[in-house]
């Protein structure tokens, strides 16, 4: 796909409001006709500018898992031990998020676990077996304040 245009950026922007937003709404906010609009939905979708759709869940409402933010710096930072530990973090659907940082850090890691047993068994068979990792720091959340997917305009 070529390079998003404002259209295609605003189409997004909708979507990350409202993923569920109807394509004839989308379509009307933007100027489009509807037919129009979701063709170039699928394009994004198809081209991999949209990756997929989520839902954003109440932790209250869930079997009290916690977050738990990981940082983890590497042995080096040379192009072979990034791959490999992206490629690494990829084969594990425990991991939910995973971003190359600057700062003291080189990745942040998100995970959730239910206990902390559960968070000791992925420490001990996923994180401490990630190629490069040279230090793991963890951090439990102890409430969720803030969970969303808005960007400012």
């Amino acid at each position: 796909m070529s390079a998003l245009d404002a259209i295609d950026r605003n189409i997004l922007r909708l979507l990350r409001l409202d993923a569920r937003m109807p394509t004839a709404k989308i379509a009307e906010e933007v100027g489009l006709s509807a037919s129009t609009c979701l063709r170039r939905i699928r394009l994004m979708e198809h081209s991999g500018v949209i990756r997929g759709y989520t839902a954003l869940v109440d932790h209250s409402a869930r079997d009290a898992a916690m977050a738990v933010i990981i940082n983890i710096t590497l042995e080096r930072q040379t192009e072979d031990y990034l791959t490999r530990f992206e490629a690494a973090v990829r084969r594990h659907p425990e991991i939910q998020e995973c971003y190359l940082m600057t700062g003291g850090a080189d990745y942040l890691l998100r995970v959730e676990v239910e206990n902390a047993a559960e968070f000791e068994r992925i420490h001990t068979d996923i994180l401490s077996t990630l190629p490069g990792v040279l230090r793991i720091h963890s951090s439990f959340s102890i409430r969720n304040v803030l969970a969303t997917r808005r960007r400012p305009k």
